[in-house]
């Protein structure tokens, strides 16, 4: 977008709306001296916004009284905005698409737009994977004393685990171990392997019932593999801008709370505790899961990544934050996610009818051995 307007109008006019929108009172030049970080004089801002005036993007309702935006001021301003949000979403697809390999980079920077984007404090918490069910097993002889076994959950989790037995099966008795372990498992939860379910496999499997043992082991710490929470925050001086959030005894419980990010943890767990947790949560004051953060609000929502992932994301600010403002940026967010992902799905294209996702997790073993899942 063209603008006949140098960076220095512009950010003056930034701040005359800005500063409108928050008072309703006409601006003059030295509320914009102590709003901008140009350091400029009130003599200059206000040769600034006269021409600001010549071109019609601002007016004076009064003699002596401040300027307010016109409606040609607004439309610059909105456009301005909304080219910002649009470069906002370009670099998080950027992210998602030609980086799916850097999770943990691209749920900073979403955490990092947040917090400028409300003058808030973020926090967004790495995907989880609820509800998982085994997809499916791979054993696979590696030495005489050595059988891999490849284990994969919804979501695409693939765990290899390597066992040492005293002599491992010969390719025949391997096929039959990876039909008997399929057939009895795949799409289970550990819910439903109970142990019946278990003592008849290790029947079948006979002298190696020891070695179906340790695969249904690893099976359990595959599926209920929620310990590997991480949660990213940005922001956390924004909230202590607020004069209510400020006080010395409350901001540093706060600047605690976010940096060593286990009380964090109960908010992400209710929320993703909800059975409708897809949609936007409000928890005002006392209502918040986080003791320390009894004199905030906190808005969260949940971000699904298909397959089960599923992961929270949340705004912390005072209890008279913006809440329409808010609720609508972490919906425009849930639903960029939500596309983004599924283009990525469709790019990522399929192989004999089956999607091949995730694909710089699946060892070159894997590879080797099983390409299809």
């Amino acid at each position: 977008m063209q603008s006949e307007l140098d960076e220095r109008k512009m950010k003056i006019l930034q701040a005359i709306i800005r500063n409108y929108l928050e008072t309703g009172e006409p601006v003059g030049s030295r509320t914009i001296s102590k709003y901008t970080d140009l350091n400029l004089s009130s003599a200059t801002i206000r040769n600034e916004m006269a021409d600001l005036e010549e071109l019609g993007y601002i007016i004076q309702p009064h003699t002596s009284a401040g300027r307010i935006p016109s409606d040609k001021g607004y439309r610059l301003y909105v456009d301005s905005m909304l080219e910002e949000k649009d470069r906002e979403v370009a670099d998080l697809k950027e992210l998602l698409v030609e980086k799916e390999d850097k999770m943990e980079h691209l749920l900073q920077q979403v955490a990092k737009v947040l917090a400028v984007n409300t003058n808030y404090a973020a926090m967004i918490s790495s995907p989880l994977y609820h509800g998982n069910k085994l997809k499916f097993i791979q054993l696979s002889r590696v030495d005489e004393h050595q059988v891999l076994a490849v284990i994969v959950v919804e979501g695409n989790v693939i765990k290899n685990t390597m066992l040492h037995v005293d002599e491992a099966p010969d390719q025949e008795t391997m096929l039959k171990l990876n039909i008997l372990l399929n057939t009895h498992l795949n799409g289970k939860s550990m819910d439903e392997i109970n142990l019946g379910t278990i003592a008849n496999l290790k029947q079948q499997a006979g002298i190696h019932s020891s070695m179906v043992g340790e695969i249904i082991d690893a099976v359990a710490e595959a599926i209920q593999a929620d310990e590997d929470l991480e949660i990213y925050t940005s922001g956390t001086n924004n909230i202590l801008k607020y004069p209510e959030l400020a006080d010395k005894e409350l901001a540093g419980q706060l600047i605690t709370t976010f940096e060593e990010k286990q009380a964090l943890n109960q908010i992400v767990q209710e929320t993703l505790a909800d059975e409708n947790s897809t949609g936007i949560q409000v928890y005002i004051g006392d209502e918040t899961p986080v003791q320390t953060m009894r004199d905030c609000s906190v808005v969260t929502a949940t971000y699904e990544l298909g397959d089960g992932m599923k992961g929270t994301v949340g705004i912390i600010g005072p209890k008279r934050m913006d809440y329409d403002r808010v609720v609508g940026i972490l919906k425009n967010l849930m639903s960029q996610l939500d596309t983004l992902y599924k283009k990525k799905v469709e790019v990522s294209g399929t192989q004999n009818g089956v999607k091949q996702k995730w694909k710089s997790k699946i060892t070159v073993i894997w590879k080797k051995r099983w390409t299809r899942f």
